[in-house]
């Protein structure tokens, strides 16, 4: 089984961080709690520059990635977050061969 990892990075509009962070945060939250294929989300604000998020997202499979995209919580995320965001770029791979599984490293 190939690990699905996704890398989402945000630019934010000026005044909205905070109320985005809110959102992601719980989309985060249930992504890992509710949804059985998905490993890791991380959310991290840049450290000096306000506005910039970027997502860390481990799933067992694309079909686990797939999954999520269709689920209540992230609809509900995409469609509340969507007049914050300036910029979305989205990088969706799969775990370098030779190197430790992302869950071994967890």
């Amino acid at each position: 089984m190939e690990h699905c990892i996704v890398t989402v990075i945000f630019t934010i509009k000026p005044g909205q961080e905070a109320e985005f962070l809110e959102v992601m945060e719980e989309n985060a939250r249930r992504s890992l709690e509710d949804e059985p294929g998905c490993r890791r989300f991380d959310v991290v604000a840049v450290a000096g520059r306000p506005g910039l998020i970027v997502l860390y997202e481990i799933y067992d499979d694309d079909a686990a990635f797939a999954a999520h995209r269709e689920t209540p919580h992230f609809l509900e995320f995409d469609r509340v977050s969507a007049p914050m965001v300036e910029t979305k770029q989205a990088f969706v791979g799969q775990w370098t061969p030779g190197r430790p599984k992302p869950t071994e490293t967890l």
